[in-house]
């Protein structure tokens, strides 16, 4: 791998309407593209790890999911992004971050853009 790699849900509005954010507003140097669309096991994860969390994967292989994922991306988009990524990565705020994240990524089916089948495993969606 030559660039980071962004792995998201592409089922999920929510989670489609979050990247296509990302990719109009920040300047990431990541190929991003949907889980379902992957070979997640060459990258070194699972389906399982995918439809759990977004995913960041670096060149040598390092995988970051979740809040810290997203940190490391507000990182990589640089200025204004990369201050508020880097608060993400430092306690008390990452543990902060974390239960945000999980929160939104719980209830992504009632937010802006979620759809019922965001709250079921992709085994059960339409």
């Amino acid at each position: 791998m030559e660039r980071s790699v962004l792995i998201f849900d592409g089922d999920c509005g929510f989670c489609t309407t979050a990247v296509e954010f990302a990719r109009r507003r920040m300047r990431i140097d990541a190929e991003i593209v949907p889980w379902q669309f992957t070979d997640l096991a060459a990258l070194g994860t699972t389906r399982r790890r995918a439809e759990h969390e977004v995913l960041w994967i670096t060149p040598d292989g390092r995988v970051r999911g979740g809040a810290q994922a997203v940190a490391v991306l507000l990182i990589a988009a640089g200025l204004p992004w990369a201050p508020l990524g880097v608060i993400m990565r430092i306690p008390p705020f990452r543990w902060i971050a974390h239960g945000v994240y999980r929160l939104i990524a719980n209830n992504r089916h009632v937010l802006p853009g979620g759809t019922p089948a965001c709250s079921l495993p992709a085994s059960r969606r339409p």
